[in-house]
């Protein structure tokens, strides 16, 4: 588990990170009604998701915090994985209104003030940039916190779009500039939100955890001494970064105290190579006579036993 220490401080991070992203959304959007910049507004709601995201992540992080209960035995590590899931697909509405709107402007271009533009944009940076600083080691193992520092990215990107956009516009005139630039941020909004709905997607659907492979784990379990076969195997995750596995395993008709040492071999390989913590294991033995599967023991793992159902 983690320490509070870590967590409390990321979760301060999240929280101060979410009241300058409201703020700065409220300041953008003003100055995008009064500059006619449909960039800065679809930059206000690229901001607004972030707000959101941080919003989710604070709340998520609060949630992992909580120890398991009764009813939620493995805890709420999965809340911050729906909270990335939710978020991104968020995103992906708000890129397609600003498509849409994008494409009126570029029919239809109008004058826009491109000195609020800069300021504006240039706070954010500033804004962006703090944020990710704030949370620049956290995201390394939590695919939620990862969510928001990638948002916040995108953000900094836009930002610098626009003061670069502002400047076109500024030295030529070309006001279809300001719906072009709002494109190009709908885009970096699919962009960043398509990875995390796979990912979160992944972890909802208890789908194999990113990066193992299902059949390297079975190999190496079936080379520790004493194990004749493994089956039913399956591994998920229960957060971004807990997994669990759960599995059968056939070893020769041994006593309990044996045995035990097998379990112990096994669960120091799981942890050590893979990072799986969380395991069950059933042992099935060569001789026995009833088991889930009918104690059945699979060919060319131990033919010369006969088959026992």
């Amino acid at each position: 588990m983690h320490t509070h220490g870590p967590i409390a401080g990321t979760g301060r991070v999240l929280k101060w990170s979410l009241i300058a992203t409201v703020s700065f959304v409220l300041l953008e959007i003003a100055a995008g009604v009064r500059a006619h910049s449909l960039a800065l507004l679809s930059d206000a709601g690229h901001n607004f998701t972030d707000a959101l995201a941080l919003l989710l992540a604070w709340f998520a992080v609060y949630l992992q915090s909580k120890p398991a209960d009764e009813t939620r035995t493995y805890g709420y590590h999965r809340a911050g994985v729906l909270a990335a899931f939710v978020n991104a697909l968020t995103l992906l509405v708000l890129a397609f209104w600003i498509f849409y709107e994008s494409y009126h402007r570029l029919r239809a271009p109008e004058p826009v003030q491109e000195m609020v533009m800069i300021w504006v944009a240039a706070a954010g940076l500033v804004v962006n940039a703090g944020i990710m600083w704030g949370l620049r080691t956290a995201q390394r193992h939590d695919i939620n916190i990862r969510s928001a520092f990638v948002h916040m990215m995108g953000d900094a990107l836009g930002s610098v779009a626009i003061i670069a956009g502002a400047l076109g516009i500024r030295h030529t005139g070309w006001n279809r500039i300001d719906p072009m630039l709002s494109i190009a941020i709908a885009g970096l909004v699919i962009w960043s939100a398509r990875d995390i709905v796979k990912e979160s997607l992944n972890i909802l659907l208890e789908g194999l955890p990113r990066g193992l492979n299902l059949n390297a784990v079975c190999d190496e379990m079936r080379g520790i001494a004493g194990v004749i076969d493994v089956h039913d195997l399956h591994i998920w995750s229960l957060g971004s970064s807990t997994h669990a596995l759960s599995c059968h395993v056939l070893i020769e008709d041994a006593p309990p105290s044996s045995s035990n040492v097998i379990l112990k071999r096994v669960n120091q390989l799981l942890s050590a190579r893979f990072h799986i913590r969380h395991t069950t294991i059933q042992f099935e033995h060569v001789g026995c006579e009833v088991s889930e599967s009918g104690c059945v023991i699979p060919a060319g793992s131990g033919d010369s036993h006969g088959h026992h159902h």
